[in-house]
């Protein structure tokens, strides 16, 4: 394997007292430490400042960088902080920059897994791995986009995130989607790993809404991202056999439909949008491609050989 890249890390919190200090022990017991990792505190009230300065006492590589409240919790404010520590880094001399969500753990290896799959590949400009949270919620990959990487951990190349012109302010979310794409755009390469797992402390989705009204913000954030319609009729359909069966789908639906109704304005130019919707369609054939294609040895009127 090549010498591991350089990497830094930027974690926008806000009222994380419960997981934090989970995330902030992963961290600290990685075999590829950070050179710096900027945690922004997004105007907590409930002891998490507290919790990130004890350990930056301890370690020197650690930053707590404090923002006032904010009144309000939203998408776009969550890029606003992480803009806040990225400034920070201006003349820090890095390879790789890493958004991590504050409520979640991993184990040792996890970054130097990720910074190998970087050194080995110079093409690849974002990756990140699979996830699972509280429920034992995780994406299924053959449904899912192997090139999405969940904004849970997006670790960029440096100059891939420069290329991207860093993340957009969507409020309605789907922040790590278009930045995914964009690179993709832009001619890098995005994948998940799901040789590794990170655990997502808490109910993916859920830190501000119940099941259902994640489902229907879900739906509202696809539209903003400008998902094909074809391709949300057949994410309703798989989201109805996923709990809660049936109504999450619908929830996803009434979310998609609502915000396309109201013709939200989108944080995206037609040209994403026409690149996004061409990698859909191009997944949905080769999907039903794959599907509706018999197995080997199929024969009219007979069934494989299930020893084969």
């Amino acid at each position: 394997m090549s010498t591991l890249p350089t990497y830094v890390l930027i974690t926008p919190a806000r009222n994380e007292a419960r997981f934090i200090e989970q995330t902030i022990q992963a961290v600290v017991a990685q075999t590829a430490r950070p050179l710096r990792w900027i945690i922004v505190s997004d105007g907590s009230t409930d002891g998490t400042d507290d919790i990130v300065q004890r350990y930056a006492a301890e370690h020197a590589w650690i930053e707590l960088l404090q923002l006032p409240e904010r009144r309000e919790r939203h998408f776009a404010g969550k890029v606003q902080a992480f803009n806040a520590g990225y400034a920070r880094l201006d003349r820090s001399q890095y390879d790789v920059l890493g958004n991590l969500d504050s409520d979640v753990s991993f184990d040792e290896e996890y970054f130097s897994f990720l910074l190998g799959k970087l050194a080995d590949d110079p093409r690849l400009g974002l990756v990140g791995t699979a996830f699972r949270d509280v429920s034992g919620t995780s994406y299924d990959y053959r449904f899912v986009n192997i090139e999405h990487v969940t904004g849970t951990c997006q670790v960029f190349r440096r100059q891939c995130f420069v290329d991207i012109g860093g993340y957009v302010p969507s409020r309605g979310g789907a922040v790590d989607s278009i930045a995914a794409v964009t690179a993709r755009m832009r001619g890098w390469k995005t994948r998940t790993f799901t040789e590794k797992i990170l655990f997502h402390q808490r109910s993916f989705g859920t830190a501000q809404n119940g099941t259902l009204m994640a489902r229907f913000k879900g739906g509202n954030k696809d539209y903003v991202v400008g998902n094909h319609p074809v391709w949300e009729l057949c994410r309703t359909a798989h989201q109805m056999t996923k709990k809660p069966l049936v109504l999450g789908g619908l929830m996803l639906a009434c979310g998609y439909l609502w915000s396309s109704i109201r013709r939200r304005p989108r944080p995206v130019s037609g040209e994403f949008v026409a690149f996004h919707r061409r990698e859909q369609m191009r997944r949905l054939t080769a999907f039903f491609r794959t599907t509706m294609t018999p197995a080997p040895g199929w024969q009219e009127g007979k069934s494989p050989d299930p020893a084969r």
